[in-house]
């Protein structure tokens, strides 16, 4: 039987990614040491943050090293323990994805229940992606029952768990934006968006405008650019923006003009803070325990798109950064 492949990262990319930045190979054979788990991966997340990892600037996350497999979550099978408390046909949680198999420390992956929610469920809605949500929306927006809540890339991974949940936590009006008809559907038919709009139909601050008449609380935002500029234009007095991320210039090769209009930031006295999730796992059991209710009661569901095999999960992760996905994307081993 021939070994578990892996996918490598063997060029930095630049601009945007090419097949040719990554190569797919056989692993290596591994001996379990005490303490350690085998796990065979099962389904693993590509994520927008990755394209910066693959990149060897300085950031808030180690980049990739070339010739090595890349990193980030997953959920597998574990096949072989030699740990206390993980036992042979148990599920976990880990970080070692792009690759068929994983062998890590039993401390650094988490059992999860799949008779309770599916294994992609543990890598989106029940995960690091409702997380980001959560805490962006609560501790860094500080989301106020009655908000006016705006979020760019509404019908992706992280961008439609944020508005359910601002829904659920009691938003007066939600707006999103997407960039197709298909998805700006999906949000006001399925996820329960007040109003959505295709940033392709126009100029985004007259479409916000149009969606949000009297103004923004609070913006989460997903992709930057123009969206940023528009938000802080229709941000009402004391407005909130917290940025997870800026999807509209991750490939660039040349920095993007800021926005234009940070002054109305004086008269609005509106605040924009940046946040990763990793700051805020304090918050994961208080997370969980409400989303749980969520989704039992309908207010959280989750869309999901998958690619089948490792020799697609390059396809999968480029089509992350196109907008292929409606909700998280995800590769199936």
């Amino acid at each position: 039987m021939s070994n578990p492949r892996e996918v490598q990262l063997v060029s930095r990319p630049v601009g945007w990614p090419t097949p040719e930045n990554f190569a797919l190979v056989e692993s290596a054979p591994t001996e379990l040491a005490q303490g350690q788990i085998r796990v065979r991966n099962e389904v693993m997340s590509v994520d927008p943050y990755m394209r910066g990892r693959m990149s060897d600037a300085k950031s808030y996350a180690e980049p990739y090293a070339l010739g090595e497999a890349m990193h980030g979550g997953a959920v597998g099978e574990v096949v072989e323990s030699r740990a206390d408390g993980v036992a042979v046909g148990d599920h976990v949680l880990h970080g070692l994805g792009w690759r068929e198999e994983a062998v890590l420390d039993a401390t650094s992956a988490r059992v999860v229940d799949t008779s309770v929610a599916p294994a992609s469920a543990y890598l989106g809605v029940l995960g690091m992606t409702g997380l980001t949500a959560y805490a962006g929306l609560t501790r860094v927006a500080g989301l106020k029952e009655g908000d006016v809540v705006f979020v760019s890339g509404a019908a992706g991974a992280v961008g439609s768990a944020v508005g359910q949940i601002a829904k659920a936590l009691g938003a007066s009006r939600v707006i999103g934006s997407a960039g197709s008809q298909e998805k700006v559907d999906h949000l006001l038919d399925d996820l329960g968006f007040d109003a959505a709009f295709s940033y392709k139909d126009g100029r985004v601050s007259d479409l916000l405008r149009e969606a949000a008449p009297d103004g923004l609380d609070v913006y989460f935002d997903n992709v930057g650019g123009d969206h940023l500029e528009a938000a802080i234009g229709s941000l009402r007095l004391g407005g909130r923006i917290a940025i997870c991320g800026a999807i509209s210039v991750y490939n660039n090769t040349e920095a993007a003009p800021g926005p234009r209009n940070l002054a109305r930031l004086i008269q609005t006295r509106g605040t924009i803070q940046g946040f990763l999730v990793g700051d805020h796992y304090d918050l994961a059991g208080e997370y969980a325990h409400k989303a749980a209710g969520w989704i039992a009661d309908g207010s959280l569901t989750s869309r999901e798109t998958f690619v089948d095999g490792i020799d697609h999960a390059v396809d999968g992760f480029l089509g992350v950064l196109r907008g292929d996905n409606v909700g998280k994307m995800l590769v199936r081993l």
